[in-house]
């Protein structure tokens, strides 16, 4: 190369959010976040892994009942039952939140509400839920 250097300067125009926990998430001109491997929201997967965890230990016979799981992990039993309602979603949408793949607006408090036991209509559920409470 001959000649002085050149300068290239390049302006992209981003935006900084800042979520839950006092975590940043930049946004792309599109106004989506760049998915990678810290792109799983921990509330969720924590979530999903006590109501999976606490789903087998009934299922073994470890507890009877919720309230004697609840005394064992020292919460409370509503929580517990809240929970486990997590554990008969569709293997996909497990998936889709384990990989940081779930729409935007899928959070814990959304999934929390009433959806369909039927697979095929759990996506179609939560995507309008999420649509009407946007």
């Amino acid at each position: 190369m001959t000649g002085a250097a050149q300068m290239l300067t390049v302006r992209v125009p981003l935006a900084v959010r800042k979520q839950r926990g006092g975590r940043k998430l930049v946004l792309t001109p599109r106004g989506t976040a760049p998915r990678g491997a810290s792109a799983a929201d921990t509330t969720l997967v924590k979530a999903l892994a006590r109501a999976f965890r606490w789903r087998r230990m009934m299922e073994a016979g470890r507890y009877g009942t919720i309230n004697e799981l609840a005394a064992a992990e020292r919460i409370n039993s509503s929580y517990i039952s809240r929970l486990l309602r997590l554990t008969p979603l569709a293997p996909d949408i497990v998936e889709a939140i384990l990989d940081g793949r779930q729409p935007e607006g899928m959070t814990l408090p959304r999934l929390m509400a009433p959806f369909p036991v039927e697979w095929e209509g759990q996506w179609r559920s939560t995507s309008s839920d999420m649509r009407a409470n946007s």
